[in-house]
């Protein structure tokens, strides 16, 4: 199997209402683009029957009504878009700034993450806050980014047995991905910091502060400073 971007669009059965639309099966900013392509092609032009999509690293899951349409009507309306996405314009993405107090209490993992690669906590702090990360999709909580773009050097196992609470703003590091709680959750990530912005905001009308295809960028504060901006309320 050809490994990267899939000449056609692999489409899968997914349960009794939903489809399984695979564009690739890597992480990689070219596939990633033409899932976000499609779905906003798919909010200008809606399919008849599908009542919700949800684009992922490489796929878009379709859920539709199986009283108003099937899967092999879906496939091909799904076809006949493909010519049309050239002609899509995804906006350009935002860059957030988070800041993040790392190791002590906010990042108790950053010692095993150093050690496991024989570096000093300087040298994993450096390298996880120097990159743009692209979030490629949110989920598992709400407004959780997943984040390509881990150095590989920081590449680490998440743990054996997860957390039964690990709290919001904590920052992690699981095998080549980095990523945010936003809420308070159990969770399996290696944490290495916090940072203290209110990441998601169910009663504001845009309750998130990044979304899908911006870029994160980390900037170490100390313990002081994280507790300045907590005490503002992380705004």
């Amino acid at each position: 199997m050809t490994i990267g971007l899939f000449p056609q669009a692999q489409i899968r059965i997914a349960g009794d209402r939903g489809l399984l639309v695979e564009y690739g099966d890597i992480i990689d900013p070219v596939v990633n683009n033409k899932v976000r392509s499609m779905a906003a092609l798919l909010e200008i032009e809606p399919i008849q029957g599908v009542m919700e999509i949800a684009p992922t690293y490489h796929s878009l899951l379709i859920i539709y009504d199986p009283v108003r349409t099937t899967p092999p009507e879906i496939q091909t309306s799904l076809s006949a878009m493909e010519d049309k996405l050239s002609q899509i314009t995804i906006p350009p993405p935002d860059t957030v700034e988070i800041p993040v107090c790392y190791g002590g209490e906010y990042g108790p993992d950053l010692d095993f993450v150093a050690r496991t690669h024989h570096l000093t906590t300087a040298e994993v702090i450096e390298l996880h806050s120097r990159q743009k990360y692209l979030i490629y999709t949110l989920g598992f909580a709400p407004g959780f980014p997943f984040l390509g773009g881990l150095p590989e050097k920081l590449h680490t196992p998440r743990l054996k047995t997860p957390r039964i609470l690990v709290p919001a703003g904590s920052v992690g590091v699981a095998n080549n991905q980095t990523g945010i709680y936003p809420v308070a959750s159990p969770g399996g990530w290696r944490l290495i910091g916090r940072t203290p912005l209110r990441l998601f905001a169910p009663e504001k009308s845009n309750p998130l502060l990044y979304k899908a295809g911006d870029y994160l960028k980390f900037k170490p504060i100390s313990a002081q400073e994280y507790i300045e901006l907590d005490e503002r309320g992380g705004e």
